[in-house]
């Protein structure tokens, strides 16, 4: 990271309060960048964020799905690079009510992008995708040049709000790029729906873990502080190496199976194994892990934090949090 590109550089970030959004903040906030924060919250919900992190932020509640609010920001902030983390991110959710996923995830990402064409000052525009863009492949690991393809809510909403981004690249040559993830976790993810953070909460609270899925689905885990690396990286490196329109996975390439890693926590937390498999997962890719070949040589991008080490600081993150 760069912290000289970063200080009093005018940043926005949509979903700031979120998991990523909050490391991701918490990192600018120490380079000395201007942040504008956009959420549909901003209520000091759950978030890693301090009280003297929010004080350093502009915080502005409202949605993204609000295209004079967000070409008020864009303009009115003199932004210069921007973070897309907005966004219905769930795909139990989107399944529930896909057309506030899709209002949210596309129409929030076409949003952002006209208003960014409208402004004409954006250095730098990173919109955060989903392995889940690519729909279900029966080649592994994803490359970038993999066909997006999803065909449940949540995957299409994803492949559709990534295809707009390339189609503001191409056609009005707006400096964007696109970001798709392995599985983050790490510290501050209290949304205990996703399989971490409940696993977590069960080997704390002594309660039996219940697996949705049959326990074999595959995925690749990615600790936080490397993915906001692999954020940074990429917004400082854009112009310099012409990266516009193109799209970076960003993987540990080390997939495991739900059974695999629950057994792995289990094993690291000290604790007997508690859990229960559901086998009700429904509209869910089985098998879906990404190959980052291309920023590990492009951007000099590679995880630092091991899956274990990870896993343990995580582990060690909701026991003090649960336990206070």
């Amino acid at each position: 990271m760069n912290k000289k590109f970063w200080n009093k550089k005018s940043v926005l970030i949509t979903g700031y309060e979120g998991f990523l959004g909050s490391h991701l903040t918490k990192n600018l906030i120490a380079s000395g960048a201007k942040i504008s924060g956009l959420d549909i919250l901003t209520e000091r919900k759950k978030t890693i964020l301090s009280t003297n992190d929010l004080a350093r932020i502009k915080i502005i509640k409202g949605d993204v799905g609000n295209f004079g609010l967000v070409k008020r920001i864009i303009k009115e902030n003199k932004i210069s690079v921007i973070f897309h983390l907005a966004a219905s991110s769930l795909v139990s959710d989107c399944l529930d009510n896909p057309l506030k996923g899709f209002d949210t995830n596309i129409k929030g990402t076409w949003n952002i992008l006209e208003a960014c064409r409208k402004a004409k000052g954006v250095e730098a525009a990173i919109i955060a995708s989903s392995d889940k863009a690519y729909g279900c492949h029966k080649k592994l690991p994803y490359r970038e040049t993999a066909p997006l393809s999803g065909i449940h809510p949540y995957d299409v909403s994803k492949s559709c709000a990534d295809l707009i981004a390339y189609t503001y690249y191409h056609t009005y040559g707006l400096p964007v790029t696109v970001t798709r993830c392995g599985n983050i976790f790490g510290p501050g993810d209290f949304n205990f729906s996703r399989l971490i953070p409940e696993l977590m909460r069960s080997i704390v609270k002594n309660k039996t873990l219940l697996i949705r899925s049959d326990g074999k689905f595959t995925r690749d885990y990615i600790y936080v502080s490397d993915i906001v690396e692999g954020y940074l990286v990429l917004a400082e490196k854009m112009k310099k190496q012409k990266l516009f329109g193109q799209a970076f996975n960003y993987s540990d390439e080390n997939p495991f199976s739900v059974l695999e890693l629950v057994k792995l926590v289990y094993k690291i937390s000290r604790q007997k194994p508690d859990y229960k498999v559901l086998d009700q997962a429904k509209y869910e890719i089985k098998h879906q892990y990404l190959s980052s070949n291309k920023a590990r040589k492009i951007l000099g991008w590679k995880p630092k934090v091991g899956l274990r080490d990870g896993l343990k600081k995580t582990f060690n993150w909701y026991k003090d949090y649960l336990n206070r």
